[in-house]
Order: C-alpha cells, then sequence, then structure tokens
C-alpha cells in the first residue's frame, strides 16, 4: 500500500503490519490499532473513530489482496475490543466488512472473519440484536462450510449467538421469521441442523411464541423430518414434539385452519416417520380443534383412508390414521343437514378462510410421536369460544362424497379402506339425509358393483348404506327421486311405484309391518330393487355366489314382505323367462330355509289378513315361473287342492332332468323342520285328502332314486283313515274353513300357471331351433 499518508491515523508501520503475510506481525498491528482506537475513546472523538473503521473496512477488508483483507479483519476486532460497550454505535460499519468475508474462497479468510465477528459480537452483547438477521444469513452459510476449521469457528460464534438470544428480551421474531422461512427449506445437512437447533433454543425462550409463527415453518421442518441423517431426525423430531406439546397446552392460540393442509399434504409421505408424525398431528388436531377442521375433511380424508388398508408393517400409521378418521366422523352432527350452506348458525374461532389452502390439498399426491399416545382426548380438551372474533364453519359435503365416491371406484385400495368408506356413506345418510340424496344418483351405481366385491364384510356394509337410501323418507323429498327410466330393463317393464298416504317423519320406519301394496319405502327402495335384480340377471356368478346372503341380509335390513313383494312384481315383467326361473328359484329357497323369513313363513301359512293374502297372489303369479317352487309354495301356505292341481298339469309339461332334479330337492325339503306341520298333517287323512293326493302326484313323477324312496316311505307311515277315526269326526274341517275363507281365485290362479308356462315352452323350442341353426352353420 504506497499511499500511505492517506490511511492517517494509521501509523505506516501499523499499515505495514497489516499487510504482511505473517499473522504474528498482524496480531501486533491489531493491538496498536485497539491502543489507538481507546485513546480516541477516551477523547470522545467519533469522527477519527469512524475514520479508522472506515479504513479498515474499504483499504483492508474489502481488499483485493488476501493479507490486507485478513489485517483489515483482525483490525476490526481491536477497533471493537477498544470501543467496549460502546461498539454498538459503529456495528453496523464493524460487521458488514466481516460478513462480506465470510463468502471469501480461502477458508483461512473466512475461519478469520469468523473470529473477528466472534470477538466483535463478544463485546457487543445485546446490542448485535438489531442485526441478528445479517449475522444469522451468514451463520447459516458458514454451517454448510466444507472446511472444518470455519465450520468450528462458526459453531463457536453460534453458540455466543444463542447464549445472547437468551439472555435477553429484545429479540425481534416478526423481522426474523421470513428469513427462518426461506432458510427452512435448505438441503443441506449441516444448514438444516443450524436451523433445528435455533427453532429449539427460541422454543426454550419463554419471551418468545414462536407458536404464533408455526404455520410459517411447519412445512419446512416436516421436510427436514425426512432428511437422511439420524441426528437430524432425531433433532426435528424434538421440535415438533415440543411443539405439539405447547399447542396442547395452549389450543386457544393455535392457528389450526393455517397448518391443516399442510397436514395432509404429508399425512400422504413415503417417508414412514413423516407420515406417522403427520398423522399423530392430524389427531390432536381434530380432537383439539373439532369442527374447525370440517372444511379440510375432503383432504383429510383423502390422505387418511388409504392408510386404514396398511399392513403390519405400518401398524403404528393404522392405528393413528383409524382414530382420524373416527375422530373427523364425530363431527359431523345433524344440524349439518339443517343448515344451510351459505348461513349456518355454527360458529367457532376465527380462522383464516380455508378454500385457499383446500385446492393444494386436492392436488396433494401423497411421528417419533407414540402412535397409540393421547388418542382418548376427553371432550373437555377441546377448546371453547371465548373470543367474540367468530367466523361459520361449514361441512364441505360435496368434496367428502367426491373423495369417497373416487375410493370406491378405485379397485386397487385395500378392503378396510373400502369398508371405511362406506361406513362413512352410512354415517352421511343418517346424519345429514336431505344434503346427501342430492348425490344418491351419482353414488348408486357403484354402491351397486361394490355388492360384487370379494369380501363379505365389504358387502355387508355396503347393503348398509343402500338400504338406508332405500328407508330414509329423505329419499322420497320431492326434485331428489331416481330417475328410474334408465335402470329399468329394456322393454314394457315398468314398476308402478305406489303414492304415499302420509309423509313419514322419522327414519325409523323400516321395521314396520305394512302391506306391501302401500309400502313404508321411499321411491328408491324401487329403483334398487330394479338394479339387483338387473344385476343379477347380467351377473350369474354373482347370483349363485352371494345372491342368496344379500337378499337375506337385505330382509334384515329392510321390510322383507316388501322386498318379496316388489321383487315377484318385478319379475312377473321379466322378459328373460331363464333368468326368471332361476332368480324365482332362489328366493324361493330363501323364503322356505332362511331363519330370517320366518315371520314371513308364518304370515303366509295361514292366509289370516288380507295382506298375506295379496303376498300370496303375488308371489305366486312370479312363482309360476318355476312349477315345482309354485307346488312348494302352496305347500307352505297349505293349499294342498290347488297343489294337487297343479301337480295334475305338470303331465303336460316337458319333463327335463332339471324338473326332475327340483322335485327331487323339493321331496328333500318336506322332510325338512319347516314342513313339520304338513308331516303332522299327514295324520289328519280324512281333512287333508288332497295333500295325500299332492305327495303321491310327486311320488308318481319321480324315477326311482332316494328322493322316491323317502317318500315312498313317508307316504307308508300315512295311517289307516278308519284306524284314526275319532268320536268327534263330524267336526268340522278347520282346514277347509280357513280355505274357503280366504276368497282366492284358483282357478285364475290355475290358467295363470298354463299361460306362464306355455311362455316357457315357446322359448326353449326358441332357444332349440336358434342352437339346431348354429349347428347347421357349423356343419356348413
Amino acid at each position: 500500500m504506497n499511499a500511505e499518508r492517506d490511511l492517517a491515523p494509521l501509523a505506516p508501520s501499523v499499515v505495514r503490519a497489516l499487510n504482511d503475510k505473517l499473522y504474528e506481525k498482524r496480531k501486533v498491528a491489531a493491538l496498536e490499532i485497539e491502543k489507538l482506537v481507546r485513546e480516541f475513546v477516551a477523547q470522545n472523538n467519533t469522527s477519527q473513530i469512524k475514520h479508522v473503521i472506515q479504513i479498515l473496512s474499504q483499504e483492508f477488508a474489502l481488499s483485493q489482496h488476501p493479507h490486507s483483507r485478513k489485517g483489515g479483519l483482525i483490525g476490526l476486532a481491536a477497533c471493537s475490543i477498544a470501543l467496549g460497550k460502546d461498539s454498538g454505535l459503529y456495528l453496523k460499519e464493524l460487521i458488514e466488512p466481516v460478513l462480506t468475508c465470510f463468502n471469501d474462497a480461502d477458508s483461512r479468510l473466512r475461519y478469520y472473519a469468523c473470529e473477528a465477528l466472534y470477538n466483535i459480537v463478544k463485546v457487543a452483547r445485546g446490542s448485535v440484536l438489531p442485526h441478528f438477521n445479517v449475522l444469522f444469513d451468514g451463520l447459516s452459510k458458514l454451517a454448510a462450510d466444507p472446511d472444518p476449521n470455519v465450520k468450528s469457528g462458526s459453531e463457536l460464534l453460534d453458540r455466543l449467538l444463542k447464549d445472547i438470544v437468551t439472555e435477553s428480551n429484545q429479540f425481534d421474531l416478526v423481522g426474523f421469521i421470513p428469513l427462518l422461512r426461506e432458510r427452512i427449506y435448505s438441503n443441506n445437512q449441516y444448514a438444516r441442523q443450524f436451523i433445528i437447533s435455533w427453532i429449539l433454543v427460541l422454543e426454550s425462550v419463554p419471551d418468545i411464541n414462536l407458536l404464533d409463527y408455526l404455520p410459517e415453518i411447519l412445512d419446512g421442518l416436516f421436510q427436514i423430518l425426512g432428511d437422511n441423517s439420524k441426528e437430524i431426525r432425531k433433532m426435528c423430531e424434538v421440535a415438533l414434539g415440543e411443539f405439539l406439546k405447547e399447542i396442547k397446552k395452549n389450543p386457544s392460540s393455535v392457528k389450526f385452519a393455517e397448518m391443516a393442509n399442510i397436514l395432509v399434504i404429508h399425512c400422504q409421505a413415503a417417508d414412514d416417520l413423516i407420515q406417522l408424525t403427520a398423522m399423530c398431528w392430524m389427531r390432536e388436531f381434530i380432537q383439539l380443534a373439532g369442527r374447525v377442521m370440517l372444511p379440510y375433511s375432503s383432504g383429510i380424508l383423502t390422505a387418511v383412508l388409504p392408510c386404514l388398508s396398511y399392513d403390519d408393517r405400518k401398524k403404528n400409521i393404522k392405528e393413528v390414521a383409524n382414530v382420524c378418521n373416527q375422530s373427523l366422523m364425530k363431527l359431523v352432527i345433524p344440524e349439518d343437514d339443517e343448515m344451510d350452506e351459505t348461513k349456518q348458525s355454527m360458529t367457532l374461532p376465527a380462522e383464516p378462510t380455508s378454500q385457499e389452502s383446500l385446492s393444494k390439498t386436492e392436488a396433494a399426491s401423497s411421528g417419533s410421536l407414540d402412535a397409540s399416545g393421547d388418542s382418548n382426548f376427553s371432550n373437555s380438551s377441546v377448546f371453547t369460544v371465548t373470543s367474540s372474533e367468530r367466523i361459520q364453519v361449514t361441512l364441505n359435503l360435496d368434496g367428502i362424497v367426491q373423495v369417497l365416491d373416487c375410493h370406491l371406484h378405485d379397485t386397487s385400495i385395500g378392503m378396510m379402506t373400502r369398508i371405511a368408506v362406506l361406513k362413512w356413506l352410512y354415517h352421511l345418510y343418517i346424519k345429514t339425509p336431505r344434503k346427501m340424496f342430492r348425490h344418491t344418483d351419482s353414488l348408486f351405481p357403484i354402491l351397486l358393483r361394490t355388492l360384487s366385491d370379494e369380501s363379505d364384510e365389504v358387502i355387508l356394509k355396503d347393503l348398509e348404506v343402500l338400504a338406508e337410501i332405500a328407508s330414509s323418507p329423505a329419499g322420497q323429498t320431492e326434485g331428489h327421486g331416481p330417475s328410474d327410466s334408465s335402470d329399468v330393463r329394456p322393454g314394457p317393464v315398468e314398476l308402478h311405484i305406489p303414492a304415499r298416504t302420509s309423509q313419514l317423519s322419522s327414519s325409523g320406519t323400516k321395521g314396520l309391518e305394512c302391506s306391501p301394496s302401500t309400502p313404508t319405502m321411499n321411491s328408491y327402495f324401487y329403483k334398487f330393487m330394479i338394479n339387483l335384480l338387473k344385476r343379477f340377471s347380467s351377473e350369474r356368478k354373482l347370483l349363485e355366489t352371494r345372491g342368496a346372503f344379500i337378499i337375506r341380509q337385505l330382509c334384515l335390513l329392510l321390510n322383507a314382505e316388501n322386498i318379496f313383494h316388489s321383487m315377484a312384481d318385478i319379475l312377473l315383467r321379466e322378459e328373460d323367462l331363464k333368468f326368471a326361473s332361476t332368480m324365482v328359484h332362489t328366493l324361493n329357497t330363501i323364503l322356505l330355509t332362511s331363519s330370517e323369513l320366518f315371520q314371513l313363513r308364518n304370515q303366509l301359512k295361514d292366509l289370516r289378513t288380507p295382506e298375506s293374502r295379496n303376498l300370496f297372489c303375488c308371489l305366486y303369479r312370479s312363482w309360476c315361473h318355476n312349477p315345482v317352487t309354485t307346488v312348494s309354495l302352496c305347500f307352505l301356505t297349505q293349499n294342498y287342492k290347488h297343489a294337487y292341481d297343479l301337480i295334475q298339469k305338470f303331465g303336460d309339461l316337458e319333463v327335463t332332468v332339471d324338473f326332475l332334479t327340483e322335485v327331487d330337492k323339493l321331496v328333500q325339503l318336506i322332510e325338512c323342520p319347516i314342513f313339520t306341520y304338513l308331516r303332522l298333517q299327514l295324520l289328519d287323512v280324512k281333512n287333508n285328502p288332497y295333500l295325500i293326493k299332492a305327495l303321491y302326484g310327486l311320488l308318481m313323477l319321480l324315477p326311482q332314486s332316494s328322493a322316491f324312496q323317502l317318500l315312498s316311505h313317508r307316504l307308508q307311515c300315512v295311517p289307516n283313515p278308519e284306524l284314526m277315526q275319532t268320536t268327534d269326526s263330524t267336526k268340522p274341517s278347520t282346514g277347509f274353513k280357513r280355505m274357503t275363507a280366504s276368497n282366492i281365485d284358483y282357478t285364475e290362479l290355475l290358467q295363470h300357471f298354463e299361460k306362464v308356462q306355455n311362455k316357457h315352452l315357446e322359448a326353449r323350442h326358441q332357444r332349440a331351433g336358434r342352437a339346431e341353426q348354429l349347428d347347421r352353420r357349423v356343419v356348413l
């Protein structure tokens, strides 16, 4: 440096020593500078002090020569030491050139910069806080420095700065948060470690409320939680754990809504630790914030539902997800159905508008907290509204239904997820039926397809939903009715839906015993029956494997009389006669053998009421699609003369192997407990002659088979009527009383039977003709 006179008040010897390559000479020069500045302080000569700092900064610390920069750094540190408590007046001028040297390519120079800044900060202490952001920014860069000496020096400076912040009550958190939010997304491990260490320090300071700004850094924390370093992951876990403890202590001051979508995103993370931690946070948020979380339900369900099908390798995540799901479901209440979606009376603590963050949730693709911990929160843990500032909370039903519908359509999801989806739909139909019926037309097809699921448990839940749709009074509301025309089988088949005589006021009507001519079910009940039969027709395997199971469960969930009445009415108009015969056989087997139909069987056995006689006539007309089932229905209803008349007509029918097989099965049924009363009536030969004739008619139809032997042995047990004669033989038969009181036109029923069988005969001839034509084409 040639212009030595321009560097006064620094002596030429000091200038030369500052530019020397040897550290010892630069140190001697620094001591001289310290002595000089102390004199200026004693004289209160601020202008000279500023001049010295300016020279050291501009001519040395920012010089192009590396040794000069080193001399400038040690000189600035000497100035700070000399200034003592007055150094705060010159901190900007002292710090800026030192921070510039943090970016120097020479690692030794970066180390000297750390050393210089350490001395400056050590002297200034709390006075450096106004410059905290620039210091933090510089340190965050040095934390990732490749040189171990530089990193070691930065750690010393970092600890000093943390001590100062901890001791002070003047830390500017508001000004610091933007910088923290920016730096928290660093991918460098050391920078991440540096960031987490500072968050832990700030959390520990009582006067600093970092919880208010948690929404600004929560996403970054979850990003760091996925770091490859176990140490960093552990530190981040601790930080998140501390935040969660604070949230539980002070839920009323937490901005739940601002963090909801952040959790939704990380609940779908591929990293197990991130997903588990986010799910634990979500569990606490739902339990603490309550209905504040309702606007985010669709996003929460998107994240939670897939986790319910996890295997034991992710058992912890699955358990927490299940608690989240159950807790969220409880937030939906009947009042949500009564409130207008734009004017809700239910209000909760004010939170920022949720619509902005909802869009992020829908686009999202995807702790070491104890998975089972704190899952049983009492209602007292939910914070109450104390602020005068209130907002409206809306159940985003459209979004929820869209998510549920999407999961039902996804064939790759697990069984437990499908069950949870169906539970949600059932819950929504119970709690918010009026609003849910707006979505029924779109949900109905997938609910019907779900009946083909491999899991019995899924089918059971699906039937519960369909039964609720079919029986809910809300389904009868004008404007929400089904469009039956698009779902009814082609042809002139139209199911007449009887008008309801009164408006139902509660959903508890599904078990009422009412006439099927005026069913308690809503209009969706008939749509359901039509489409269920249509599905059985198109999927014969479903009918064979699950048909009886589905119908039996429906008889438990709905009115069995209505189910059989409506199905018989639909099958009466069925154009596919082969399917109609198969379906009638299935329904008849269920009617005769299922414990669920015990009450209906008793109702049909006596035909004492007009309703039971109407039901018999309705079933009979459809049962005519299958001759043997028609006879069994007559046996069940004790119409033995008509059964005998039917069997007499069998001689005009085409006797096939399938026909004989069904007769064989009927003989087996007669030996079952269901027909105990019929077998006992064989003792009363005089009053039941047509029963014996009907059974002999069946015997004559059978070839010499095991069924023939079984029925023959039974008839051999019929006693001689003379031996059974009693003194009271003149008393009129109760059986004839019942039959004459029934007022059923059996002649018309017999004619209907002949008509239906002629249709079946014609259909079989047509099928045989088409098969013959096909064979001829093959030969040609």
